[in-house]
């Protein structure tokens, strides 16, 4: 594929623009889904609901994705070809906020936070020396490890006492899943190689046909078109707690998106300035906005999608916008989005199961660009992972605190992420060093915007 590295010099027709938009969503559809099926199947939503979520989660990446690659003047987007879709980051905390307050306050401090990422934005793009590997690896890697037992409870079943709860035909569908994966990855080539989870998907789907596994009514009943009502579920609450945890959540992916925009720039050459980071921030805290109204989910900036920048070549950022006008189109039509919710349980919980695996490996990976010698980094790992799992697997230890506290700390994202910000401030004071990663930086900083 050529190499469109100057849209305004290398202009690509609309057709050729709309197969590369395409496979962008190809690539990032799973992974967007992904998010609502699980947040749905652990909140206890049915299928039409579920439904309604993956609609407004799809409308939203879509807007969103617009924004980053189009822009809004000075005010929002990145203007460089990344896509924006649902971040796996937030459905933990989203669960314990579900279970304590209700869905009303999961979207009420969604809403919040979104206000509150747009107006740290810009202080953040400014402060990205805070985050480095260090933090960001820890977070990562536990943004992984604690969505894994989610995909397990989607394959055995949530209820214990269901009949087919942990029944070898759920496990052996599982586990035909992850070999479909495993195999597509061994032996695809090229963009086929990138499919393997949605392949997946679609084998497990036809083979649990003939197990009953497969609901597909509410899809049979379900509008070609149409859009989701802002406030589903009613009005929005904000509890305090509810509200803090999810700012830190949005933190944590400000940190993610950083890393991610750093690399695209890097990929397509482009300056990226204070400027322009802090507008594609603040094209995250706008998702929270738009989710905490229409329903959805909070976004970031999909890594996938940024190896298929890597892999084709192609730097155009209005592949990204008419990727992110594909999103729209999708997100509404409900038909659809009650297709995907009548997926089988064992079969997105499998896919899930590698996906969350991915996402910690990822973190690990992060790590290893630490400097551990001579440090106290290890310490801090080993601290921020230990204590952060810990909820995971005591689900009642913070059952004696005030109700606040189990939101917070017993999330292990917000509870690990405030651990390695504050123990890499305490032991290396945020800089970079040898108490960050080698060499000079931590992470690469946005230049500063030209004078005059």
């Amino acid at each position: 594929m050529a190499d469109v590295t100057t849209p305004q010099k290398n202009r690509t027709g609309f057709g050729r623009l709309a197969v590369l938009g395409l496979q962008h969503v190809l690539v990032m559809y799973t992974g967007c889904v992904t998010v609502p099926l699980v947040f749905g199947a652990a909140a206890g939503l049915d299928a039409a609901t579920v439904a309604v979520l993956i609609n407004a989660d799809l409308l939203v990446a879509g807007v969103v994705t617009m924004i980053q690659g189009a822009g809004i003047g000075r005010i929002l987007g990145v203007r460089m070809p990344v896509m924006a879709g649902a971040a796996f980051t937030a459905v933990t905390p989203m669960i314990l906020i579900a279970g304590e307050y209700g869905i009303q306050a999961v979207y009420g401090s969604m809403l919040a936070a979104g206000v509150f990422g747009l107006l740290v934005a810009h202080p953040f793009a400014r402060a990205v020396r805070f985050f480095p590997p260090l933090v960001s690896g820890v977070v990562i890697t536990v943004v992984g490890l604690a969505l894994i037992g989610v995909g397990v409870n989607l394959v055995v079943g949530n209820d214990p006492k269901a009949a087919d709860h942990a029944a070898p035909s759920r496990l052996a569908l599982a586990a035909f899943v992850v070999i479909v994966i495993l195999l597509v990855a061994r032996f695809g080539r090229g963009f086929l190689a990138q499919t393997g989870v949605l392949l997946g998907l679609l084998a497990g789907t036809a083979v649990a046909v003939p197990l009953g596994l497969v609901d597909f009514s509410a899809a049979r009943t379900a509008d070609w078109v149409g859009v989701s009502a802002p406030f589903h579920f009613g009005a929005p609450q904000f509890p305090a707690v509810a509200v803090l945890s999810m700012c830190v959540v949005m933190l944590v992916l400000f940190a993610e998106s950083t890393a991610d925009l750093i690399a695209v720039a890097e990929l397509t050459g482009k300056r990226l300035t204070t400027a322009d980071m802090a507008r594609g921030l603040a094209a995250d805290g706008l998702s929270g906005v738009l989710g905490g109204v229409m329903n959805a989910f909070l976004d970031t900036v999909f890594a996938q999608n940024v190896g298929l920048v890597t892999m084709t070549k192609v730097r155009s950022r209005h592949v990204a916008t008419v990727a992110g006008a594909l999103l729209v189109v999708l997100g509404l039509v409900p038909k659809l989005g009650a297709l995907v919710a009548g997926l089988p349980q064992p079969v997105v919980g499998a896919a899930g199961l590698v996906m969350f695996a991915t996402v910690a490996a990822v973190g690990i990976t992060t790590l290893r660009k630490v400097d551990f010698d001579g440090t106290h980094n290890l310490l801090i790992v080993a601290v921020s992972i230990g204590v952060g799992m810990a909820p995971e697997v005591a689900p009642d230890l913070y059952a004696r605190f005030p109700e606040g506290v189990g939101i917070v700390l017993g999330s292990p994202v917000t509870s690990a992420t405030l651990l390695a910000f504050g123990l890499n401030l305490a032991f290396n004071g945020g800089s970079s060093g040898r108490g960050g990663t080698r060499g000079s930086r931590t992470v690469p900083e946005p230049a500063r915007e030209p004078v005059g």
